[in-house]
Parts: C-alpha cells; structure tokens; sequence
C-alpha cells in the first residue's frame, strides 16, 4: 500500500507546477460548464441523445422496438457524435496586450489568455482536440495537452502588435483567435481568408480596455505603445476624441464584416466586463458553428 504521507507529497508537487493561469482558467470553465458535456448531435457514438419518429430512409434496425412500442408511433433511437474535432487556437501575445487603464483591471494579454484555455478546457471535455495555429502545438486532448498551452500562452512576443498565425490550419477544423485587432489589418484578413478557403470556421475576440472605448483624454497627453516605438504628443487631447471613436468603430465594423464574409463570428469583449459572460458566448458560438 502506498505511503499516504508520500502520496500526499506528490501530489503537492505536481500541484505546484500547474500554471496558476491554468487554475483560474479550470475555474472559469466549471462556472459556464459542469462536467462533460457531448457535441449534442446525432452520429456515431455509444451515449444516447434521444429519440426521433422514423423518417423515409431509416434502416429497420435502428428502431427503437421498446420505445416505439409504447404507442403507434415508432422511434429511431439516436446516438450523440463523437468524432473527435480539431480546434485552433492564435491568442495574441505582443505589447499592445499588456496595457490596462487601471490597476484593478486585468491586463488585456490576461484576460485573452484565460479565455482562450478556459475555452480550451470546455473543448478538451467535450472530447475535442485543441492545438495552436503555426507549427508550435499540434491539436491533442488530455490535461497535458492543457498545460502545453498555458506554458505557452505565458510567454510574450516582442513586437508592439500580433498578427494571426495561419500556417498549420488543419482543413474543415474550428479556430478561434483572441486579440485587440488594433495593428495592421492586412494580416487578419489574409489569415482569415486562407481559413475560409480551408473549410475552417472561428471566432474572433477583440479584447478591449475601458479607456480604449471611452477616449477619456484631456489636455496635453503623450500618446506611446507599450512596446515604445510610436509616440504621439498632443496638447489638446480632447480634439482627437471623435477622430479616434470614429476609426475604432471603423475597425470594429471591418472585423465584423470580415467575419461574415468568411463564415466566422465576431465579439468585442471589454476587460472591465465578466469573463464569464465572454466565455459563454465563445462556447456557445463554437457549438452553432459545428453545428453547421
């Protein structure tokens, strides 16, 4: 019998070496998801999902005989999918994420993180594979799966703005990409339309701040990325408010139009909002479009 203080030891040893953004991400999934759940869709599968009444076409032995036998009607009994689906995953990482109006707010970087693997916990569940676009992190299931991408996830880039990674795309897989889509566009639409032409089809999460929806600027203020090379100096901040709004909106507007051309869904997430209400919305729209 193995020693209970031993036990006990190692498994606050391996407690210790999970990320604490993966904790918090577990903790996130289990307030929108408890336990597993299926695809819910008939398929291949040994779990029932439901009954239907016979249509043309049906197969005499997929009916129900005991179910149907209580009335006149006859019923195939359903099973619920369980092909395996591929998710890919491009969470932006470069400076522009690691600015926050406020201290009791979250970093832009963190909140995107913790949605994107606390989505990708809800997926691993479910029985999905879930993996990183490029060729960093195949999709794979399981909690060592889990822990790759926190490690991952955990590690800044360089540059002031990400741009979507599109290599290693797996055909007719789902992908979700997570950033403040506030650099160049060009990349978003490449990568987006290299999706479409591979069957795939996603979501994209803007992360915001509070301040970069409000524009509360007044007076002289120095404008700097946090990657510090762009500067702007201006002493009547104030005159810029409708010009940047309206740019912004312009940009919110072209990702969602982008999106619809390509099949993909649009959200703008705010870090002053719940997390909980944005992951519910991301797993929700992840389901209709495998539902497609």
């Amino acid at each position: 019998m193995s020693n209970p203080l031993a036990l006990r030891a190692r498994a606050e040893a391996e407690a210790a070496r999970l990320p604490p953004l993966l904790a918090r991400a577990e903790q996130l999934a289990g307030t929108v998801l408890l336990g597993e759940h299926g695809r819910r869709r008939a398929g291949l599968g040994d779990d029932f999902w439901q009954y239907r009444p016979v249509q043309p076409g049906d197969a005499a032995n997929t009916i129900d005989w005991r179910r149907s036998g209580r009335g006149d009607q006859q019923f195939v009994r359903e099973r619920e999918w369980q092909i395996a689906q591929s998710v890919m995953l491009w969470v932006d990482r470069s400076a522009s994420m690691r600015f926050s109006s406020d201290r009791n707010l979250p970093e832009k970087g963190d909140r995107a993180r913790l949605l994107a693997l606390a989505l990708a916990v809800m997926l691993i569940r479910g029985g999905e594979r879930v993996g990183l676009t490029g060729a960093a992190l195949p999709p794979r299931r399981g909690n060592a799966q889990l822990e790759r991408l926190a490690t991952i996830f955990m590690d800044d880039e360089a540059s002031d703005y990400g741009e979507p990674e599109a290599r290693g795309m797996i055909p007719h897989a789902r992908a979700a990409f997570v950033s403040d889509f506030m650099g160049d566009v060009a990349p978003v639409k490449a990568a987006l339309t290299k999706a479409a032409d591979r069957g795939v089809r996603g979501l994209l999460i803007q992360v915001l701040d509070p301040s970069e929806e409000a524009f509360p600027f007044h007076g002289r203020t120095v404008f700097e990325s946090i990657g510090g090379t762009v500067s702007h100096e201006t002493l009547k901040a104030g005159d810029l408010r409708d010009r940047y709004l309206n740019r912004l909106a312009e940009r919110k507007d072209e990702l969602a139009h982008l999106c619809r051309v390509t099949g993909w869904q649009y959200d703008c997430h705010h870090t002053g909002d719940s997390a909980q209400a944005a992951l519910l919305w991301a797993w929700r729209a992840m389901d209709q479009g495998r539902l497609r």
